[in-house]
């Protein structure tokens, strides 16, 4: 009797949409595919066909209406601009705590990158001010949790006992906090940045999380929706722009400067549109030139989601739109090899993939199928000319970088297949260090890295391996989340090789549960460690990657909240929101 083992594979390919079941059988040779399920959203470019530039056009509504109506934004948008920031300054000299506040809206909203000089200032003297404990005990809760979330966002180290003064002689958080609803939530916010060992704000974020849960029934709906939303999703661990819709209703009437800023905030956002609209075109037409699915009919044909993790990655960045677009080709080349490795290659073929990869020589795909053979010629095509345009834009050639990334890709792909043609379960430990690479986060972030034109020998402060540490923990945190919601999603069966599968096999008597509880203590634990690693990262040069490897690391919640027709109807709706009114 033939074993079959099923096999979950890259991350990024299986995370914006129900990944596939491929099998390998001890007794053949071939890969064999599954029913392929089709992304169910409606939104254009992802039904599982490409769609050609002209069409793709009209579904994104480019009409002329649309077009004259950002011909005229200009003039509008730069005198809105100009009128926050004077509003900006002003209660940066006039009004600390409502000056954090005022930064913590342009965060949220998504359009703090027109006030950096401005936002810096008033950390400074925030900074100066209260980042003692002692100065810190003559302010509520909500003001030192905003104070702390704010500094430890913008690389200022403000040690966790400044909440010390919230506690009683017991060591355990005040009674009276429990009624202290808008402190409770910015306690929960602050601990979302939490390092290892810091168990003060372990206490905090169990306390708040407890008591808000706890309180939600007896809210006004208004405020049960917007307290629910943010233990959900808190700010530093998810999209900016996506919980800012909710904070745009929180903010109301509060404060004078809250009409200007969400005025601000919406011609930001149509900006954006016509910008990501143009860039889909720009994929759409790349895709269709390049013809590959054509020769991989069996592949994943959907351009529209390759582009939807460089938007959303870069959504903090609207000015890198040629970064958005180079990106984008390696993420597809990601879906690509990863659907050779499971759908097309025998394992031999995989490994004379695989070592064509790694000598990165052309003439090693002789001996290939065709449609393998153009695959691996075109990555090495594209990801030369990528290594062109770097050194064109930013004087230095990152092509063994770029190569490296992607022998280790291939490598780790293989080594799921020699796992699922023997039949057999590695350790959780032994899955954890190969899929962290299969994954495909280290291909994008490496690429991302040399797109945004660091580690070049001009620049010198930082080089690409500072960065090891920020991209495993992200790497893991991927995984982790990809196979809680793959457990969730797609009914396993117990022999397919996800880490909990892994873990269980070395704990026979651990229940799903436990396996599940675990993981997520193993989530939690590498956030904190990449908290630490992008608190250290604190230099200018390299601030713009680290906010786009934070989001890549922040789309787990958008990805994992599937319905019953296993739809991601909250990333569905986040990028409906992004791309169209």
């Amino acid at each position: 009797m033939a074993f079959c083992i099923s096999y979950v594979g890259a991350l990024l390919p299986c995370s914006l949409s129900t990944r596939t079941k491929f099998a390998i059988c001890h007794n053949t040779s071939k890969l064999h595919r599954a029913a392929y399920k089709t992304s169910r959203w409606n939104i254009p470019g992802d039904v599982g066909s490409t769609p050609p530039p002209s069409k793709l056009h009209q579904a994104l509504c480019l009409n002329e209406h649309s077009l004259s109506c950002m011909a005229e934004l200009p003039m509008d948008y730069e005198g809105k601009i100009k009128e926050t920031r004077h509003l900006l300054h002003l209660k940066g000299e006039n009004d600390p705590i409502e000056s954090l506040i005022f930064v913590d809206a342009t965060l949220r909203l998504g359009v703090n990158h027109h006030f950096q000089k401005e936002i810096e200032e008033i950390l400074r003297k925030s900074y100066a001010t209260m980042k003692s404990p002692i100065i810190c005990e003559y302010h509520t809760l909500h003001e030192v949790s905003l104070f702390f979330r704010l500094m430890r966002q913008h690389g200022r180290y403000v040690s966790a006992d400044v909440f010390n003064n919230f506690k009683g002689e017991s060591g355990r958080f005040k009674e009276e906090l429990k009624r202290d609803t808008r402190g409770l939530v910015e306690l929960y916010e602050a601990a979302q940045l939490s390092f290892e060992g810091e168990r003060i704000l372990d206490e905090a974020e169990n306390f708040s999380r407890q008591i808000l849960h706890g309180n939600l029934a007896g809210m006004e709906d208004n405020l049960r929706r917007s307290v629910g939303n943010k233990l959900r999703y808190p700010f530093h661990t998810s999209i900016a722009r996506f919980t800012g819709r909710n904070y745009d209703d929180d903010l109301g009437g509060m404060y004078e400067w809250g009409k200007t800023l969400r005025e601000l905030a919406l011609m930001d956002l149509q900006v954006e549109r016509s910008v990501y609209q143009e860039e889909l075109l720009q994929v759409s037409k790349w895709w269709n030139e390049l013809g590959l699915y054509k020769k991989l009919n069996l592949a994943r044909n959907r351009p529209f989601e390759f582009y939807t993790w460089s938007m959303v990655i870069l959504a903090d960045y609207i000015n890198l739109s040629e970064q958005r677009v180079e990106l984008t080709k390696s993420v597809a080349f990601i879906y690509l090899i990863d659907d050779i490795f499971d759908v097309y290659g025998t394992l031999d073929e995989l490994i004379i993939f695989t070592e064509a990869v790694n000598k990165w020589d052309y003439s090693a795909t002789d001996t290939l199928p065709e449609n393998m053979k153009m695959c691996c010629m075109t990555l090495l095509d594209t990801i030369n000319g990528t290594s062109q345009k770097i050194y064109e834009k930013h004087g230095y050639n990152p092509i063994d970088s770029l190569k490296t990334t992607w022998k280790s890709l291939c490598s780790a792909f293989l080594v799921e297949a020699k796992w699922s043609a023997s039949g057999s379960l590695p350790s959780a430990n032994e899955y954890l260090e190969n899929e962290k690479v299969s994954s495909g986060v280290y291909v994008v972030l490496v690429h991302l890295f040399c797109l945004m034109g660091l580690g070049g020998t001009s620049r010198g402060s930082i080089e690409l391996n500072d960065t090891q540490e920020l991209m495993s923990s992200i790497a893991i945190i991927f995984r982790l989340w990809n196979d809680l919601g793959s457990a969730k999603n797609e009914h396993q069966n117990g022999k397919d090789g996800s880490y909990l599968n892994c873990y269980k096999k070395e704990h026979i008597n651990l229940t799903a549960a436990q396996a599940h509880e675990h993981a997520l203590e193993l989530v939690a634990i590498e956030w904190k460690r990449l908290n630490k690693e992008s608190f250290n990262l604190n230099h200018d040069s390299v601030s713009s990657f680290k906010q786009a490897a934070l989001n890549l690391a922040r789309m787990v919640p958008l990805m994992y909240s599937y319905d019953h027709n296993q739809r991601g109807p909250v990333l569905e709706e986040y990028v409906k929101f992004m791309l169209s009114d």
